[in-house]
């Protein structure tokens, strides 16, 4: 018969219901609870974070940086913290860091914010769905102002909608302030849709979400239109900086950059990106972020050239970067923390999150970019090379 994990109607965060579910475990598994069963917080702060909490699992985080950046939101030298368990990789995005102090900084710029909700609505004919489409159009101040009833922070800025078959997908495009706005979103996209659904003679029925907001998973729509936060890295690296601290030529790492983009495209890759999952996935593990939208946020694109000065140009444009300063996980006590190591914690800081995100990733494709090059009088690797040294726990 199969035992139900312990759980307490009045306060399922009390130290005495996770003894009980830590005694659960021990009990009815192998496992003895030696370091999950330890943390240093009030338990009651998870409240609304997590269900059925036993302990806490310790990720090490560790420290990146000085980062220069001379962005719109956030500008000076920040200190990163990223949580992660793979070996060598604090040590390449430092790398990175330093080529962009010498450069003079990475210059960041916010181009779009949208979250979305994606509801589908089905009529009995094509024809009927096409008019509905119109409706949408005409009626856009109306539902705006039925889906802000139910949000403070949100404001209905779009719907984006197109028509397949007798269906209707629609994208409702919110700004939400510091937040991520997952719920919000949700939230006011139904407040919305039930206005809709009685002013409209015809809908048969409507899904609030149609998938076309293609949460968690990379898509064109997302490439072109963006959910999150869009934000752009450059910078331009001069040839000597280059060559004395990355090893390499810019006309050796431009045509790197070429065969990596064809690869991506003949793999139809979410990006021609080397790996700013790494990067993104540290920092949202240490400052609390939902990390299953890395599905989103890792979908990218870069673009290269040598100038004709010969120097080398980096950019790398993010279309969906979900991430916030306040709601969610940023409040926990750990998390919390980590923001406040960059001075990005609460109302007022997300764009400046977004970014040292990308400035951060842009600094993870300078150094591996450059260490995948093998050197032909050595024959060595320095992507090898450097998790020998320090990724391998032996």
């Amino acid at each position: 018969m199969s035992k139900k994990i312990p759980r307490s109607r009045d306060n399922d965060y009390s130290r005495d219901i996770i003894a009980e579910r830590q005694s659960f475990v021990e009990e009815n598994t192998v496992a003895n609870l030696e370091h999950t069963r330890q943390f240093s917080f009030d338990p009651e702060e998870m409240s609304g974070n997590i269900e059925n909490m036993f302990g806490v699992v310790q990720v090490p985080v560790g420290l990146a940086g000085p980062l220069l950046v001379n962005g719109e939101h956030a500008n000076g030298e920040f200190y990163v913290p990223m949580a992660t368990v793979e070996g060598t990789m604090l040590a390449s995005y430092n790398r990175g860091m330093r080529v962009i102090r010498e450069s003079g900084g990475v210059i960041t710029t916010v181009s779009g914010e949208a979250m979305q909700r994606a509801p589908v609505f089905v009529f009995p004919s094509a024809r009927e769905a096409r008019d509905f489409g119109l409706w949408l159009d005409s009626n856009f101040e109306r539902i705006k102002a039925i889906a802000e009833t139910s949000t403070s922070v949100g404001k209905l800025n779009e719907i984006e909608h197109y028509h397949a078959h007798n269906m209707i997908f629609t994208r409702f495009d919110y700004s939400t302030g510091d937040a991520a706005g997952q719920n919000m979103t949700s939230k006011a996209t139904f407040v919305a849709c039930e206005w809709i659904h009685k002013e409209f003679e015809g809908i048969s029925h409507y899904l609030l979400s149609g998938n076309f907001d293609t949460e968690k998973k990379t898509s064109s729509v997302n490439l072109l239109k963006g959910r999150g936060r869009r934000v752009t890295a450059e910078i331009t690296i001069p040839r000597d900086v280059m060559i004395n601290n990355l090893r390499i030529s810019p006309q050796q790492m431009h045509y790197g950059q070429g065969i990596s983009t064809l690869s991506a495209f003949l793999t139809n890759s979410s990006n021609n990106a080397a790996h700013p999952a790494n990067g993104l996935a540290a920092l949202y593990l240490a400052t609390g972020q939902d990390i299953a939208n890395i599905g989103e946020s890792n979908q990218c694109t870069t673009y290269n050239k040598v100038t004709r000065e010969g120097d080398y140009y980096f950019s790398i444009t993010f279309p969906a970067l979900i991430l916030a300063t306040y709601g969610g996980g940023t409040a926990l006590p750990t998390q919390r923390e980590c923001l406040q190591i960059m001075d990005c914690l609460g109302p007022g800081k997300a764009l400046k999150l977004a970014e040292i995100a990308a400035a951060l990733a842009l600094a993870g494709e300078l150094s591996l970019g450059a260490a995948a090059k093998i050197d032909r009088e050595t024959r060595t690797n320095e992507w090898v090379d450097a998790h020998e040294r320090l990724g391998r726990n032996r």
